[in-house]
């Protein structure tokens, strides 16, 4: 099976996993432009005038980020807790 450049191409499935009337879109997938990735999602609408349209929203997708290290300050040497109180 040969390799395909899938730059500045999209592809969009039907979601079936939406019911009647949720708010989830209609249409759901991958979009390349220029080698990003991006989500696309598409809902079937009707214009005013009754023409049927497909509205789109896209949003980039984004490497998973490695978890961050909590920051470790440098002790100061003194610690008001272990202190014994001057009495």
């Amino acid at each position: 099976m040969a390799d395909f450049d899938n730059t500045n191409r999209g592809v969009l499935f039907v979601n079936d996993k939406k019911e009647p009337g949720d708010k989830k879109p209609d249409r759901t997938g991958s979009l390349n432009v220029d080698g990003v990735e991006y989500f696309i999602d598409g809902w079937i609408r009707k214009s005013q005038a009754g023409a049927t349209f497909l509205s789109l929203s896209v949003k980039r997708k984004q490497a998973a980020k490695p978890a961050q290290k909590p920051v470790q300050r440098p002790s100061s040497g003194f610690d008001d807790f272990d202190n014994d109180p001057p009495f």
